[in-house]
C-alpha cells in the first residue's frame, strides 16, 4: 500500500529531474553554466549571440523583413506596393551579399512586378482625377474591363433585373427604352446599379445597332475601391455627374411635354 501511495510522488520527482536535465542541456548549449545562473546571464548571452552575428547581409534581411511585416498592416494598395518594393530591394541586397542565389533571383523578379502594378494604380488615380475635372470620361477603366459584342435587337439588361456589372460603349448604338435616349460610344451603362442598395437595374437597355462594349463586374470595382479609396471618391464623382445629366435630360423631356400640352390647350381654346 505504501508503494502504491508514493508512486505518483516519485513519478513527479523523476519528471521534474528530467525537465531540469533538459533545461540544463539547453543552457550548456547556449554557453551558460547551469550551476551558476543569474537573471542577467541569459540576456547578456543572447546579446552576445546577436552582436556576433551582425553582418551587413543580415542587417539588409532584417530591414527587408520589417518592410514586409509593414505590408500586412497597410489597408490601401499604393503604400503597400511601395513598402513591398522596399522590402524586395533589401532582400535582393541580402541575397547578393550572402551568396543566396535563390533569394536574389526571387526578389529581383518581384521588384518589376510590384513596380508595374504600382504604376497602373497611380495612372488609374491620375486619370480618374483628370476625368472629374474635364469631360467625365470613363475610358481610364479600360485596362480593367473585358470586351463583349452585341447585335441589333439584343437586350443588355432589363429594368429591375439583378445588377452585377457595368458597361462602357465602344461602337454601335444603344437605347434606354424607358426614356427613349440613345447612348453613343464612350458612355456608361449600368453604373447606377452599383450604387443602389438592392443592386437592381434602374432601366432597360437594348442594342439598336451592332456594337461593342466593355464590361467590369461590381466585384472588380469594389476590389479597386478597397485597394485605393481615392479611386472610389473619383468614381462617385463621375457617376454623380452621370446621374445629374440624366436628371437634366428628364427635366427637359418633362418641360417639352408641358409645353406641348400647353400648346394643345391653347389650340383647343
Amino acid at each position: 500500500m505504501g508503494m502504491i501511495r508514493w508512486s505518483p510522488t516519485v513519478d513527479r520527482i523523476l519528471d521534474t529531474a528530467a525537465e531540469n536535465l533538459r533545461i540544463a542541456k539547453i543552457l550548456v548549449q547556449m554557453g551558460l553554466d547551469p550551476n551558476n545562473i543569474t537573471y542577467d546571464a541569459p540576456i547578456n548571452r543572447l546579446m552576445e549571440i546577436v552582436l556576433a552575428n551582425i553582418r551587413l547581409a543580415n542587417m539588409f534581411a532584417l530591414v527587408g523583413a520589417i518592410f514586409f511585416v509593414g505590408t500586412l498592416l497597410m489597408q490601401t494598395m499604393v503604400p503597400l506596393r511601395i513598402a513591398n518594393m522596399a522590402g524586395c530591394t533589401f532582400f535582393v541586397a541580402f541575397g547578393a551579399l550572402s551568396g543566396n542565389v535563390a533569394t536574389f533571383l526571387l526578389y529581383l523578379l518581384l521588384l518589376p512586378i510590384n513596380a508595374v502594378r504600382l504604376r497602373q494604380m497611380l495612372n488609374l488615380i491620375k486619370r480618374a482625377r483628370i476625368a472629374t475635372e474635364s469631360d467625365a470620361s470613363m475610358e481610364w477603366l479600360k485596362p480593367f474591363m473585358t470586351e463583349r459584342r452585341y447585335r441589333r435587337g439584343d437586350r443588355l439588361f432589363k429594368k429591375d433585373d439583378p445588377a452585377t456589372e457595368m458597361f462602357l460603349t465602344l461602337t454601335g448604338r444603344f437605347l434606354v427604352t424607358e426614356i427613349s435616349v440613345e447612348l453613343p460610344p464612350g458612355r456608361l451603362m449600368g453604373e447606377l446599379g452599383f450604387l443602389t442598395p438592392n443592386k437592381r437595374r434602374t432601366a432597360t437597355v437594348e442594342c439598336i445597332e451592332d456594337g461593342q462594349v466593355l464590361t467590369i463586374t461590381y466585384e472588380k470595382l469594389l476590389e479597386i475601391y478597397f485597394q485605393n479609396p481615392q479611386f472610389g471618391y473619383y468614381f462617385l464623382v463621375l457617376t454623380s455627374q452621370r446621374l445629374l445629366e440624366n436628371i437634366s435630360r428628364l427635366e427637359g423631356i418633362v418641360a417639352q411635354e408641358k409645353a406641348a400640352r400647353s400648346a394643345d390647350t391653347d389650340g383647343v381654346a
